[in-house]
């Protein structure tokens, strides 16, 4: 078959209000060439510093979300997209007052193994 069609990804389940679908990777598809995730950050929500073994591309489609990468801060706003380097120390989080949504794709795929979570 020439494609893969993906009718119902993988929610990730997470006790922090955030929506995390996998559409392909290594928990929906099995795949750890990329993986790609539909997310949705509530206002408030971040997680810890993370030292990444992948490259992050995000697109935010609606929102806005904080970047701290390497010591520098960059705000991302809907119809703008980052790319996270390999090796990079980040942080994510939405301390707006509104959700926000977007798409990640890592290359290698994300797992929980190579994003190296600091514990807050």
């Amino acid at each position: 078959m020439g494609f893969i069609k993906q009718e119902n990804p993988f929610v990730v389940p997470t006790t922090d209000g955030k929506l995390i679908e996998e559409h392909f990777g290594h928990a929906s598809s099995g795949d750890a060439h990329l993986s790609i995730a539909h997310m949705i950050a509530p206002p408030g929500w971040s997680e810890p510093f993370q030292q990444l073994e992948f490259d992050e591309y995000t697109l935010v489609s609606r929102g806005r979300k904080l970047f701290e990468v390497d010591g520098e801060r960059i705000e991302v706003s809907a119809g703008q997209s980052i790319l996270i380097k390999k090796n990079s120390r980040v942080r994510y989080s939405n301390p707006f007052n509104e959700e926000c949504e977007y798409w990640s794709v890592c290359l290698p795929a994300f797992s929980i193994q190579t994003v190296n979570r600091e514990t807050e």
